[in-house]
């Protein structure tokens, strides 16, 4: 197993954004967060990972997970060795993210869990490098993490973290789009959304009378937030090798009925639809406004700058939680038998 470590890193700002401002959308509550870790580093040591490293915050997850080590190590010798990941100043922005997951890397995570939306999926990806990385949802459009119990995905995390399951066959590449813009390139791991305004603002995108061009790395018809949109239209799956753009308009004669936001369903006007080639080059049409990656608007940009998005097939590393336990069903890891007193050959002798 060698020295099996499992970085873990949460946002304690996800699923507190604008959009519940403006829609029904729920609050992942803090508490949450930190009993999914538990629940994780629980799984951890049932598998055999005996270190993991957890991101510190001033939202109270850390804190949580601190006061609930002693408790659990006490009742579960199986407990990992928890370490956290403090000693540097927390801005309470997505610097912290990236920070936590550079230093993870570094200390030799062999896996990384991230606790968040898409926005946090997005940064954690931008510093995981090649470490495998599973993203977990707790935020407001959570297209790119996975719902998923965490017990489970701490199984998973954990089987591929001792080596018991190889890497190799556990994990997808991802796609994602890469947009540049004068010297600036941001990434997004869902869309790439244009927007008529001229100020971040509160960052978050929830009205798409105001977008004018959509870029999806894949657009799913169950999804949520803008590549919603296009899900409906031009179905494009994670795995498949290309992605779709379309430019929009509230004048255009094909509405489509996307759920945009938690609890916001509106029309939207949809133009051309172009299918994306990873490598290919797609001009930004607009001469000044805003671009919104993964629904968080991150550049501005005027006529000098002139914009474009392009899709690559090198994103991160994704780890495939079914793949993981299918495996470990086929290789019988989580199964224990125990002969009868005396073994089979006495009972038949």
């Amino acid at each position: 197993m060698g020295d099996a470590i499992v970085g873990v890193v949460a946002n304690p700002l996800s699923g507190r954004d604008i959009r519940r401002l403006v829609t029904q959308a729920s609050v992942f509550p803090t508490a949450e967060k930190a009993n999914m870790i538990q629940r994780m580093l629980t799984a951890f040591g049932a598998v055999g990972v005996h270190r993991a490293l957890l991101s510190t915050d001033l939202g109270g997850i850390s804190a949580a997970v601190y006061r609930a080590c002693s408790r659990h190590r006490d009742s579960d010798a199986r407990w990992p060795e928890v370490e956290f990941l403090d000693g540097r100043p927390i801005r309470q922005t997505a610097q912290d993210t990236v920070d936590a997951v550079r230093r993870m890397v570094i200390a030799g995570a062999r896996v990384i869990v991230c606790l968040g939306g898409d926005g946090t999926a997005r940064v954690a990806a931008s510093a995981a490098g090649q470490v495998p990385l599973l993203a977990l949802s707790t935020g407001t459009n959570n297209v790119f993490p996975a719902v998923r119990e965490a017990t489970v995905a701490g199984l998973a995390a954990g089987l591929v973290a001792t080596g018991a399951v190889p890497a190799e066959g556990a994990t997808r590449q991802a796609k994602l789009l890469e947009v540049r813009a004068g010297d600036r390139t941001e990434t997004a791991l869902v869309d790439v959304a244009v927007s008529s305004e001229r100020h971040v603002g509160a960052r978050a995108v929830w009205d798409p009378a105001t977008v004018s061009q959509l870029f999806c790395a894949f657009a799913e018809p169950d999804a949520i937030g803008l590549s919603s949109v296009l899900g409906q239209l031009a179905p494009v799956s994670r795995q498949d090798p290309c992605g779709v753009t379309a430019r929009l308009a509230a004048a255009a004669p094909r509405q489509v009925l996307a759920p945009v936001a938690p609890g916001l369903v509106v029309p939207v006007g949809v133009g051309e639809i172009e299918p994306m080639h990873p490598g290919s080059v797609h001009a930004i049409d607009a001469r000044a406004g805003v671009i919104a990656v993964d629904g968080e608007r991150e550049l501005t940009f005027g006529p000098a700058d002139q914009p474009a998005v392009r899709l690559r097939a090198d994103g991160p590393r994704c780890l495939d939680v079914p793949a993981v336990l299918a495996a470990s069903a086929r290789l019988g890891l989580l199964t224990t038998i125990h002969q009868p007193p005396g073994g089979a050959h006495d009972r038949h002798g």
